[in-house]
C-alpha cells in the first residue's frame, strides 16, 4: 500500500512566524502539500515511535489536506495520530492536546486570521513537543529540504472516516479521533472559577461572542451557553464554514464590524468578544468601548490574583516589541519579571519553559499564559469575565481605573497592505540606515532619544534576533516599523505609534497621535515610495 512518488521541488515553501501560509490556489498545485509534509517528516526522522496531533480550523481544503497527512504519516512510519473529530481543532486546543498526551508535535491546518475559501488563504502550523511553534533553526532545515526534495511516500488507501471518536488502525498506524472540545473545557475549568462565572450570568449579565464562522464556535457554545448559562444566542456565527461565511476572521475593529456595530448600539450587551479563524486571537469590547490588546494584556496582568490558577503568584510577563509599554508599568509595580521580544509567539516559549514568565501578549490581538504554548482567545475572554465577576465593574470602568492608576498609552497600528515585497524590503533597509542619524533631532516638538533596529538576545538559548525598527522620543512616545510575516502574498508594512500620558486620559487616540503619524510618514517616506497615503487597516 505504500507508494513512493517522484516530485519536483517548490521554491516558495519557507515558513513565516507561524508556519506556512499561501493562497489556496497555490496549495492546490500538484504535490504542494505532499512536498511540504514530506520535508517535515524527513527533517524529524526516526518516526517509528512518534505521535502527532492533527486538526484544523475547517477552512477550504482542510479536509483533503488532513487526509493527505494521514496517508503520508502512515507511509513514513509514524506510530500514532491524534485527530480532532471531523478534522476540527483550534490552535490553543491543539497545543493542550500535544502537552496532555506528551505527543511529539502537531499540525494545525490554519492561516489564522486570514480569509478562507478557494480564493482565500491556507496554512499549516507545525508545533513541536512543547505545543508551541518550532524554532527558526528547525524551520530553516525544513525549507532547505523542500528545495531538494525528489520524492514523497504515501499510502494508497481510501479516505479515513473522522466523524466519530475512537481508535482505528490505518496502514499500520494508530489513529485516535477525539472530541476536540472536551480536553480544552477541562483545562479552562482548572484555571477559572466557573461557579463564579455562572453566578455572573445568573445575575442577568449579557455577552455577545462572535466566533466569526470559525473554529471556536463549538468551544464557545459549550463553555458560555451550555456550561456557564449565558442566554441562548449569546454566541453568534458559531458554525465553522470553509470560507468563514465571507468574513475576514480577524477580530479587530475593521473586520469584526458586525460585533462592533452591535456593541456600539443601544442594544449592546454588557460584554463583547470575538476570536479569529483558529481561536488564538481575541478582541474585547464593553458597551460603546474598545479595549486595545496592549491595555488588555496590562489589565490581565494587574489582576492575576483574581484567577484561582494564579493566586499564588506569576513569574513575570512578556510583550512583543511592537506592543505598547502599558504592561511594563504593571510589571514594575508588581515587581515581577518583564521581557520584550520580537513578534512571533515562539519567542515567548523559552521564557515560559524556563519559568521566567506566566503571561504574554502581542498587539495583534493575542494574549496567553503558560497553560499552553500558544496564544488563547477563549482564555482571554474567560479572564475578562472573571475580573468582571470579581469586581462587579464594567469593561469601561475596569479600563479607566487602570489608566488612572498607571497612566494611558495612546496606541494605534497602521497597516499598509499588498506592498511589493522587494519595494518593502528596500524601504526598511534604507530606513534602518538613516535611523542612527536621527538621535537628538526634534520633529514637531518630539525629540529623538534613540533610534535603530530592535535586537533581542534570548536569555535562555543565547540566540540573537533583529526584528523591526524603533524610534523612541524623550517623552516616552515611540514609533515602530515592521514587516508582517503573516500574509500569504505581498508585504504588509506595519507602523505602530504610542504616546504616553499620565493626566490626559480621555482623548481620541488618532487625535493624540496625529503629529507622531506625520513624523512617522515623513521619516519612512511610505507615501512617496509605496503610493499609499492612507493605511489600509487602522487598529
Amino acid at each position: 500500500m505504500i507508494q513512493t512518488i517522484a516530485t519536483t521541488p517548490y521554491t516558495d515553501q519557507k515558513m513565516g512566524t507561524a508556519g506556512l501560509r499561501r493562497k489556496s490556489k497555490v496549495v492546490l498545485q500538484p504535490n504542494y502539500i505532499e512536498n511540504f509534509m514530506q520535508s517535515i517528516f524527513n527533517v524529524i526522522g526516526n518516526l517509528r515511535n512518534k505521535t502527532f496531533v492533527v486538526g484544523g480550523d475547517g477552512r477550504f481544503y482542510n479536509d483533503k489536506a488532513i487526509q493527505k497527512i494521514i496517508k503520508m504519516a502512515a507511509a513514513n512510519g509514524v506510530a500514532k495520530l491524534i485527530i480532532g473529530q471531523n478534522g476540527f481543532m483550534s490552535t490553543p486546543a491543539g497545543s493542550n492536546v500535544i502537552r496532555k498526551n506528551k505527543a511529539d508535535g502537531g499540525f494545525i491546518l490554519s492561516a489564522s486570521h486570514n480569509p478562507g475559501g478557494e480564493n482565500g488563504d491556507f496554512g499549516i502550523k507545525y508545533s513541536n513537543a512543547s505545543g508551541g511553534q518550532i524554532p527558526s533553526s528547525v524551520s530553516d532545515k525544513i525549507y532547505q529540504q523542500t528545495l531538494s526534495l525528489k520524492e514523497y511516500k504515501i499510502c494508497d488507501i481510501p479516505d479515513i472516516d473522522l466523524s466519530k471518536p475512537g481508535v482505528q488502525d490505518v496502514c499500520g498506524m494508530k489513529i485516535e479521533v477525539i472530541d476536540p472540545v472536551k480536553d480544552y473545557v477541562d483545562m479552562m475549568q482548572n484555571i477559572f472559577d466557573f461557579d463564579a462565572l455562572k453566578k455572573l450570568f445568573q445575575s442577568g449579565f449579557t455577552m455577545r461572542f462572535d466566533a466569526m464562522n470559525a473554529v471556536t464556535g463549538p468551544y464557545a457554545l459549550k463553555i458560555f451557553e451550555e456550561i456557564l448559562g449565558a442566554p441562548k444566542g449569546s454566541v453568534v456565527n458559531a458554525v465553522p464554514l470553509q470560507d468563514f461565511g465571507g468574513l475576514h476572521p480577524d477580530p479587530n475593529m475593521v473586520y469584526a464590524k458586525e460585533l462592533v456595530d452591535f456593541m456600539y448600539s443601544e442594544h449592546a450587551a454588557d460584554f463583547g468578544a470575538a476570536n479569529d479563524g483558529d481561536g488564538d486571537r481575541n478582541m474585547i469590547l464593553g458597551k460603546k468601548f474598545f479595549v486595545t490588546p496592549s491595555d488588555s494584556l496590562a489589565i490581565l496582568t494587574d489582576n492575576f490574583s483574581l484567577i484561582p490558577a494564579y493566586k499564588s503568584g506569576i513569574y513575570g510577563v512578556a510583550k512583543s516589541a511592537a506592543t505598547s509599554t502599558a504592561v511594563k508599568r504593571v510589571a514594575e509595580a508588581h515587581a515581577i519579571g518583564y521581557y520584550e521580544v520580537p513578534t512571533g509567539w515562539k519567542y515567548f516559549v523559552n521564557l515560559m519553559d524556563s519559568k521566567r514568565i506566566t503571561f504574554c501578549g502581542e498587539e495583534s490581538f493575542g494574549t496567553g499564559s503558560s497553560h499552553i504554548r500558544e496564544k488563547d482567545g477563549i482564555w482571554a475572554v474567560l479572564f475578562w469575565l472573571s475580573i468582571i465577576a470579581a469586581t462587579g465593574k464594567s469593561v469601561e470602568q475596569i479600563t479607566r481605573e487602570h489608566w488612572q492608576k498607571y497612566g494611558r498609552s495612546y496606541y494605534v497600528r497602521f497597516d499598509f497592505e499588498g506592498v511589493d515585497t522587494d519595494l518593502a524590503d528596500k524601504l526598511m533597509e534604507d530606513l534602518e540606515s538613516k535611523l542612527p542619524m536621527l538621535q537628538g533631532k526634534t520633529f514637531s516638538g518630539y525629540t529623538v532619544s534613540d533610534a535603530g533596529a530592535f535586537v533581542y538576545n534570548d536569555p535562555v538559548d543565547g540566540s540573537s534576533t533583529k526584528n523591526g525598527l524603533i524610534i523612541r522620543f524623550t517623552d516616552g512616545s515611540r514609533i515602530v516599523y515592521r514587516l508582517s510575516g503573516t500574509g500569504s502574498s505581498g508585504a504588509t508594512i506595519r507602523v505602530y505609534l504610542e504616546r504616553f500620558s499620565k493626566t490626559n486620559l480621555d482623548d481620541d487616540p488618532l487625535k493624540m497621535l496625529t503629529e507622531i503619524f506625520k513624523i512617522a510618514m515623513s521619516i519612512s517616506e511610505i507615501p512617496e515610495r509605496t503610493g499609499k497615503h492612507q493605511a489600509d487597516v487602522i487598529t
